[in-house]
């Protein structure tokens, strides 16, 4: 399983794969077409979540923990981002400008530390 975190600010290369944007907010100043990702505002925090954790870094673990919560109890959410996998690789598109203590890199543990189950 390939997944890769970029930010909405960085250009889209080949290796991307099929971009997501896991933000609830466009990012600012950017278009549709420069973004070429497809929106899953769905998957994103909660706004209460989001307004909680404030991207302080040091509310990290917490908002990480109380993130794989509200994924956990919708999985269906989560069918878009898994259907891609199975295609190839992602990347979890962001628009945050902390790289290590974001959205996207906790979906993108979560995926990797919940993969989809076979039957």
């Amino acid at each position: 399983m390939h997944i890769h975190c970029k930010r909405a600010y960085e250009a889209a290369t080949a290796t991307d794969g099929q971009r997501f944007l896991v933000d609830r907010l466009w990012p600012r100043g950017i278009s549709h077409a420069r973004l070429q990702a497809q929106w899953l505002k769905e998957v994103a925090p909660s706004d209460a979540l989001r307004h909680w954790f404030d991207h302080r870094a040091e509310r990290w673990a917490a908002f990480r923990q109380r993130y794989w919560r509200e994924l956990a109890a919708q999985p269906r959410r989560l069918a878009p981002l898994r259907d891609a996998l199975d295609a190839g690789p992602v990347t979890l598109v962001y628009g945050a400008r902390d790289t290590l203590h974001n959205q996207a890199v906790a979906l993108r543990d979560y995926l990797l530390a919940h993969p989809r189950r076979t039957a």
